[in-house]
């Protein structure tokens, strides 16, 4: 690997090549950073693999599991003996569900929990070990209308993600003076991906027009926080269509 380009970057939870995660390894390889994209298919991270590097750009897909502690430390190694230094690491995983409370059993509960929260930890760790180092970098999340308000049917998902936007909290005071920019999203809306197009198609054009969230105008939103100045670092940033109720 040539050392002279500009770094890496690591996204995880990348999926449809309409949505977020793809949306964000676009963005990332777009500046020139080789872009790990890491995520459970196979097939959806090579499609998205093969779009960057078409573009002219570096990227590597590498299958895992985020709420696997073995798995995230094989990435970020990988990432290490692979690809220059990393210089941003996103955390786009999440498993939403549709779960009443009394339908709502402890396995249920507890998967919700390790995708949306104990991976953000892992993946969290992982990238802030190796920045530290050098005392630069950002380590960004993806957060949901749930992060901030739990409301029926989605008790357990709510749960999980406010204690990940509670987790971001704690990394931004721990390492925000070590260099390290941490930032939660907040995506407040229905974004405009393969998932709800394929999922709710009747839902997503009742809509209308940008009623939903463009994924490369978040993925815009990402890369403006990575490039903030440190006397300006935003922790947390919500975003929603101007049409939604907040």
């Amino acid at each position: 690997m040539s050392k002279n380009k500009p770094g890496s970057a690591v996204v995880v939870g990348v999926g449809a090549r309409k949505g977020l995660g793809a949306a964000l390894c676009r963005r990332f390889g777009g500046e020139g950073l080789h872009v790990f994209a890491a995520g459970r298919s196979q097939d959806k991270l090579d499609l998205v693999v093969e779009e960057i590097m078409d573009a002219g750009g570096w990227a590597t897909a590498v299958v895992a599991d985020a709420s696997s502690e073995d798995d995230v430390k094989s990435l970020f190694s990988r990432v290490a003996s692979d690809g220059p230094v990393l210089e941003v690491a996103a955390y786009n995983a999440g498993n939403n569900r549709w779960a009443p409370l009394l339908d709502t059993d402890a396995g249920l509960f507890e998967d919700l929990w390790r995708v949306c929260c104990l991976g953000g930890f892992l993946v969290g760790r992982e990238a802030a070990r190796r920045m530290v180092k050098k005392g630069r970098g950002s380590i960004l999340f993806t957060g949901a209308t749930a992060s901030l308000r739990g409301r029926p049917p989605f008790a357990a998902f709510a749960s999980a993600k406010a204690g990940l936007r509670i987790l971001v909290q704690a990394m931004a005071r721990e390492f925000g003076p070590q260099g390290l920019h941490v930032a939660h999203v907040v995506i407040d809306g229905v974004i405009d991906g393969d998932v709800i197009r394929r999922r709710m198609p009747d839902y997503a054009e009742s809509k209308g027009a940008d009623g939903l969230l463009d994924v490369d105008a978040i993925a815009e939103e990402f890369w403006k926080l990575h490039c903030q100045h440190p006397t300006t670092w935003t922790q947390e940033l919500d975003l929603r269509p101007f049409k939604e109720a907040f």
